[in-house]
Parts: structure tokens; C-alpha cells; sequence
């Protein structure tokens, strides 16, 4: 009896010992399946925090989207942008609506990671608490840029400096514009002939 326990504590401890070790997956080689003509990306910035030039405050906002891959390495979808400004003697909920374009560019590529650049155009406004100056409808253009590491097969994280130009009324002195980052994810859905 003490042997046979000897031998399989001995044989617990050899296979232990020859085990391997794995480390977590931290990105994964599969941007090129994710980025595929058919495939949707569904996502949101999650933290975008924006400088405004007009009243030099600063905005906090929530960008979900989501785009169906036409071709390989472009995207066309849509963006929802929900925003609050806060400032000294009040606050601002932003809200708007656009279509966007998405392309990831071959260059540059590594297996786990694409730069990409975005542009939208739609409408935005604003509601000011107790204030009659509101936007209710507006111009809302934005310009982007970015890197996006797939840390999965169909997840990606995201950074993005971009232009938001946001303006009721060309000839008005009221608008929200500025420079923006955004941190987010988007998940990578396959369509349906995959």
C-alpha cells in the first residue's frame, strides 16, 4: 500500500513538473477574418472627452455604432452620439445621428492591430437646462483617426483622435467643435454566408 501511493504521488509530481505553462491570450491574428466584406462591427466609444474652442469646457460622451462591411477593409454604418457638458453655472445634453464610413488601412498592418480613419455626417443638437438659446437640429461632421488591437477574434480595443464640427447655424456664434479622443471597443460579428 505505501507503494502504490509513493508511485502515484510520483507520478503527480512528474506531471506536474512536465506540464506546460501557458500565458493569457493578450491579442489575437485574426484582424484580417474580422475586417472581412459581410462581416458587422458593433461597439461604442466609450470615453470620449472633447475640448471645446467656443467655450473652452470640457464634454464627456457616449458614441454607439454599428457598420456591415461592404468590401474587404471598409465599413458603412451608423453612429448614435450622446454627450453632457458640464460647466461652471449649468449643464448641456448633446445628442445626434450619423451615418459613417470606416476603413482600415493594409499598410501598416500587423497580425493583431489596424489604423483606420472614419469620417460621419448628420445631425446633432443640443438642450441647455434653463436656457431658450437650444439647438434642436444641427450640422454634425466628424473626422477621425485611430488604432484598434484585437485582443480576441472578434473583439478589438480602440483609440481615436479626431474633429467634431457641430454648428446650428453658419452664421450664429453658437456650435460645439473641438478636438476629441475616444477610447472604445467594437465586437466583429460574421454575416451570414461565414
Amino acid at each position: 500500500m505505501k507503494n502504490l501511493f509513493l508511485s502515484i504521488a510520483l507520478a503527480l509530481v512528474t506531471s506536474l513538473a512536465t506540464a506546460q505553462i501557458t500565458t493569457p491570450q493578450t491579442s489575437s491574428a485574426s484582424q484580417e477574418a474580422a475586417i472581412s466584406q459581410g462581416n458587422w462591427m458593433i461597439g461604442a466609444g466609450l470615453g470620449s472627452t472633447n475640448y471645446n474652442f467656443d467655450t473652452e469646457t470640457f464634454n464627456i460622451s457616449v458614441e454607439p455604432r454599428a457598420a456591415y462591411f461592404i468590401t474587404d477593409n471598409i465599413a458603412v454604418g451608423a453612429q448614435v452620439k450622446l454627450g453632457l457638458t458640464a460647466y461652471d453655472g449649468g449643464s448641456t445634453f448633446e445628442y445626434g445621428v450619423a451615418p459613417l464610413v470606416r476603413y482600415y488601412f493594409p499598410e501598416g498592418a500587423t497580425p493583431t492591430s489596424r489604423w483606420f480613419a472614419e469620417g460621419t455626417v448628420g445631425i446633432g443638437g443640443s438642450h441647455m437646462k434653463d436656457n431658450d438659446s437650444d439647438e434642436p437640429v444641427s450640422l454634425l461632421i466628424g473626422i477621425s483617426g485611430g488604432y484598434a488591437h484585437f485582443v480576441s477574434r472578434t473583439v478589438a480595443l480602440e483609440a481615436a483622435l479626431g474633429y467634431t464640427y457641430n454648428k446650428s447655424d453658419v452664421g450664429a456664434d453658437s456650435g460645439m467643435s473641438g478636438l476629441g479622443l475616444t477610447l472604445g471597443f467594437n465586437i466583429y460579428l460574421p454575416g451570414q454566408s461565414r
